[in-house]
């Protein structure tokens, strides 16, 4: 048995989204091929599991049938003039033929993980296909079709699991604190540029959640231009408070590389040495942990912070990936002697006091808003 399960399947790479759309399919195959050649894939603790496909009913118990039938007849190539209000034939969701193969594949991976975690077949899996957190019960949104996310956490639910799910993607998880938004058996934390300067325009503090989920959905928008320390700052003043009171029986990370500085379709400064320490810090808490890919349009950076969360998983992460050289996020390059690691990035001093300020009235904002429900102190 592995612990560490890395989750692919060739079959994800055969029907990729239109060249025109910015979401580009072929990273988590690029990721596998990488690895591979590092021989990170085959150990006695870790190694590549085949996933299998997700059903038309394991999609129902997240997502409307007449929704799902829309995707239906959008695989088969027809039209519908009702598309559009399914969220289906947009820029940022084509439609496309044999487009419903894709959503089983990378759906189907996320559940086999979350299925391994639970029986105990696992530790810790990695679906860098996953992480679809725009897409709703209905509609689809932002490159996001089937909501692999909620549809894992729900299998976690069922089995009578608490989950924390954390989300450091740039973009919010407008889709999944839709899905949990009234429950206290999933608590989203979602880290993200504010709603103010980026898509979907949502995901501000005072989103906390209703009803029994009063307290549960919490939110830290970040500053454009927000920097590596002051993102860990938030982390630890904030999300691993609330991950120790809260105490879940399961974690879930959704690690967007779209914070990375290189992004052309956000506006954070961070390097992938967040995405380690992130990894690094949920690894601690000794759950059975799930991780997803997610957003990342500097496609080379993000194949490489995705190959750098996994050679953490395996405890290979050390300081030798870290030599001189140039690189990294802050040439756009991939090509330099310091392996999978950015070099450190200084924050832009221009903007470094107002990105200060920003997340430290965050912070406090959130603190105000969470840490009396959890009887956390705010100070």
């Amino acid at each position: 048995m592995k612990d560490k399960l890395f989750i692919y399947s060739p079959e994800m790479d055969k029907h990729p989204y239109p060249a025109s759309c910015p979401f580009n399919t072929s990273r988590a195959g690029r990721v596998h091929k990488l690895l591979s050649s590092m021989f990170l894939l085959s150990g006695n603790e870790y190694g590549l599991c085949e996933p299998a496909p997700a059903t038309r009913q394991e999609l129902e118990t997240y997502h409307a049938k007449e929704y799902l039938d829309m995707l239906v007849r959008a695989s088969y190539g027809e039209f519908d003039h009702n598309f559009l209000h399914f969220g289906l034939g947009t820029g940022d969701c084509p439609v496309f033929v044999n487009m419903l193969e894709n959503f089983y594949w990378s759906t189907g991976a996320s559940l086999t993980a979350a299925r391994k975690l639970l029986a105990g077949e696992a530790k810790i899996a990695f679906n860098p296909a996953g992480g679809m957190h725009h897409a709703h019960a209905t509609y689809a949104s932002g490159f996001c079709y089937i909501n692999d996310i909620v549809l894992a956490c729900l299998t976690f639910t069922d089995a009578g699991k608490r989950v924390l799910f954390l989300d450091i993607d740039v973009h919010h998880t407008d889709g999944v604190q839709d899905g949990f938004y009234d429950r206290n058996d999933v608590m989203t934390i979602s880290m993200h540029q504010s709603g103010h300067t980026l898509f979907p325009g949502t995901g501000f503090e005072d989103e906390i959640g209703v009803g029994d989920g009063l307290g549960y959905s919490v939110n830290i928008p970040l500053p454009p231009g927000t920097y590596d320390e002051a993102y860990l700052k938030a982390l630890d003043e904030v999300v691993y408070p609330l991950i120790e009171s809260y105490d879940p029986d399961v974690l879930v990370l959704e690690a967007g590389a779209d914070t990375l500085a290189s992004d052309p379709l956000a506006q954070l400064r961070l390097t992938n040495n967040v995405h380690a320490t992130v990894t690094e810090k949920l690894m601690s808490f000794q759950k059975p942990l799930l991780v997803t890919g997610g957003g990342g349009y500097n496609i080379e950076n993000t194949v490489r912070a995705w190959s750098l969360i996994w050679k953490t998983i395996t405890g290979q992460n050390d300081s030798h990936d870290l030599t001189a050289g140039l690189g990294g996020v802050m040439l756009q390059s991939t090509e330099w002697g310091g392996g999978l690691k950015d070099i450190p990035l200084s924050p832009d001093p221009t903007i470094k006091p107002d990105v200060d300020k920003a997340i430290d009235e965050t912070i406090t904002k959130v603190k105000k808003n969470i840490f009396p429900i959890h009887n956390l102190s705010e100070n």
